[in-house]
């Protein structure tokens, strides 16, 4: 009986390779179909992954040159800003010369005129709540007139380009 198990063991065996060498032929051929489909969508997957990294870049690029204008046309402002306070200053002064003075407002106007069409607005100020992030306050008064933390008296004008503050306000705080 022992002989009998022998035999039967190493036909076992053969089947069992026959049978594991149809398994690998079968998984060796594999679709093309299948194949192509599957480079097709690692393409279509890189092909995505890279147009969403262009369009990062491209967003990114231009929030950045946004940023540059707006800081570029700030520090332009802020360089004109004194001519602004002597303007200001000149029109406060009197003089006996009308065109005198009508020619320095002529010229404020339009140095208004300019900051307004680069975006550059002045911050208001006089009769406003005090706004530490706007105004800078550099007096302050008791007085009934006035309501708490209202501003008073503006002494330098400030401005702002979109929330970007270039100077802020230079003022006087009641109450």
């Amino acid at each position: 009986m022992s002989k009998k198990k022998e035999q039967t063991a190493p036909e076992t065996e053969q089947a069992t390779v026959e049978a594991e060498v149809e398994q690998t032929e079968q998984v060796e051929t594999p679709d093309p179909a299948a194949e192509a489909a599957a480079k097709l969508a690692e393409q279509e997957d890189k092909f995505l992954r890279l147009a969403a990294e262009y369009d990062n870049f491209r967003k990114r690029t231009a929030k950045e040159r946004e940023a540059l204008w707006t800081e570029v046309k700030a520090n332009t402002a802020a360089a004109f800003l004194p001519v602004y306070d002597n303007l200001e200053r000149a029109i406060k002064q009197e003089t006996a010369d009308e065109a005198y003075k009508k020619g320095v407002e002529m010229t404020m106007n339009q140095l208004k005129e300019v900051f307004t069409s680069l975006g550059i607005e002045e911050i208001p100020a006089l009769g406003q709540t005090f706004d530490p992030n706007l105004h800078n306050a550099v007096m302050h008064i008791d007085d009934e007139n006035f309501g708490e933390n209202e501003i008073a008296e503006v002494f330098q004008a400030g401005f702002r380009c979109g929330e970007k503050v270039i100077r802020f306000s230079m003022v006087k705080v009641a109450n």
